[in-house]
């Protein structure tokens, strides 16, 4: 009742379980040299994408920054004035052309 045992055939030489133990070890070390390439490449990636994010935040933050300087500036003109050739204001008559 106890567990099956797993173990090779009996016609299998120690020659051709050293060369799958060999193979086994290789697939292995490449295997993990593989995953500590993916996790180094992955440092260069994840500094750049927050750079991207930092420099979008600044570029947002510059235009919200640049309108609201654009609205103070048309808010500190006279109420009474309107852009263009006559001012409303004057006193001066208007020319006849």
């Amino acid at each position: 009742m106890g567990s099956p045992t797993i173990s090779y055939p009996p016609e299998v030489t120690v020659f051709n379980k050293r060369n799958a133990l060999v193979g086994f070890l290789t697939v292995a070390a490449l295997k993990r040299r593989s995953r500590a390439k993916q996790l180094r490449r992955k440092g260069p990636k994840i500094a750049l994408f927050s750079l991207l994010g930092i420099a979008a935040l600044v570029g947002i933050v510059a235009v919200a920054l640049r309108r609201r300087g654009e609205d103070d500036l048309g808010s500190e003109e006279p109420e009474s004035e309107i852009l263009g050739e006559y001012v409303t204001a004057s006193s001066e008559p208007i020319p006849a052309t």
